[in-house]
């Protein structure tokens, strides 16, 4: 198993279609990262939720799994379970996001996640970021849409505990989903542990990868072809 990690890690960017998403999917690794790269600077947009509780909760959140970050937060008001048909705002949204810098690592929905908000999400975020390492975070649902992952971030328990309640703490809202308990995500850490050789992880679906033996040059990769 090959270690991936970004060169730096000066800027994050976190998108999720929905105030929770970006916790579920990757909360551990939020709190692994920005421990490890303190004053790491963090744009995370989500793009449902605006000017209603679940944007409160969702700052508050995402300002406790981004600890010592250099952290700013939007939340549009795209309505729930329609940002299909708001395709343009949403695209803007990342365009803007995209004038601010390169992120050195993308927390981003799946494309094959079977919500219509999440796989939208993630069928936008390439058209704006083209040569970004890319990491689609799963969410448990009913859907039954699971598939395998490539990429694993290993947890400790201490911090598995410390995302599960922290997820319980500031997404009140939430609590009273069949899905939303310790059961459900301590659950599936346990089976991407299993995957990884650790006790519990957060995994995750890489679309494209580069390798290389050697830097490279910039030079145009069709110069010498005849």
């Amino acid at each position: 198993m090959l270690s991936l990690l970004p060169e730096r890690l000066d800027r994050m960017l976190l998108l999720g279609a929905h105030c929770d998403d970006i916790a579920i999917g990757a909360g551990g690794s939020l709190l692994e990262l920005c421990r490890a790269h303190p004053g790491v600077t963090v744009s995370a947009l989500v793009l449902t939720g605006g000017g209603s509780l679940r944007e409160e909760e969702e700052r508050a959140a995402l300002t406790a799994f981004c600890p010592g970050a250099k952290l700013e937060v939007t939340v549009l008001d795209l309505p729930d379970g329609r940002v299909p048909t708001r395709w343009e705002r949403a695209k803007l949204a990342l365009e803007e996001l995209r004038t601010h810098g390169e992120p050195d690592l993308i927390f981003t929905s799946s494309p094959h996640d079977a919500h219509q908000d999440h796989r939208t999400l993630a069928k936008l975020v390439p058209t704006a970021f083209r040569d970004n390492l890319t990491l689609g975070y799963e969410i448990l649902k009913w859907d039954g849409d699971l598939a395998q992952p490539t990429a694993y971030l290993p947890l400790a328990e201490p911090v598995l505990r410390e995302k599960i309640a922290k997820l319980h703490e500031h997404y009140g809202s939430q609590r009273d989903r069949t899905w939303f308990d310790a059961e459900t995500f301590a659950g599936l850490a346990r089976i991407r542990g299993v995957q990884c050789h650790a006790r519990y992880a957060e995994a995750f679906h890489v679309g494209k990868l580069m390798l290389g033996v050697a830097p490279l040059t910039g030079t145009d990769p069709g110069d010498g072809i005849r």
